[in-house]
C-alpha cells in the first residue's frame, strides 16, 4: 500500500501539535478494508484539511508493523499523532465515532429555514 502526506497549499508550516499522524492498518483489497480507505480520505479531507499524514499498511505485507502497533483486528486505524494515541476498529463508516476518537467535535449545521 502506500503513504500519502497532504501539505497546505499555501506551503505554510503547520505546527506538530495540528497535524495528525495516522496509520490505518487492513487485510489486502477486501470490501472492509477498501470502504475504511475511502471513508477515512473523506474524513481527512474534510476535517483535517491537509493538516494529516496517513499511511495505509496491508498487514499482508507489513505484518511486524500491525505487531508494532498491537493491532489484532483490521480494519483498524491508529491516530498516533497528537497524543494520546488511539485504535478504531471497524470500516470508519461511523463519522461521529471516527470524530470523537480523533477529539474533533462533529460540524454544527444551522437551520436556515428559521425565520
Amino acid at each position: 500500500m502506500t503513504t500519502e502526506t497532504n501539505q497546505v497549499a499555501t506551503g505554510a508550516a503547520i505546527p506538530t501539535a495540528e497535524r495528525y499522524k495516522l496509520r490505518l492498518f487492513v487485510t489486502g483489497s477486501t470490501l472492509r478494508s477498501t470502504r475504511a480507505i475511502e471513508n477515512m480520505h473523506k474524513i481527512c479531507e474534510e476535517r483535517l484539511e491537509g493538516r494529516y499524514d496517513l499511511e495505509v499498511i496491508d498487514v499482508y505485507q507489513d505484518p511486524g508493523a500491525a505487531r508494532e502497533m498491537q493491532v489484532v483486528a483490521t480494519p483498524t486505524l491508529v491516530k498516533i499523532l497528537p497524543e494520546p494515541l488511539r485504535r478504531i476498529i471497524g470500516d470508519l463508516s461511523d463519522k461521529e465515532r471516527v470524530l470523537a476518537g480523533l477529539n474533533l467535535s462533529p460540524i454544527e449545521i444551522s437551520d436556515t429555514t428559521a425565520p
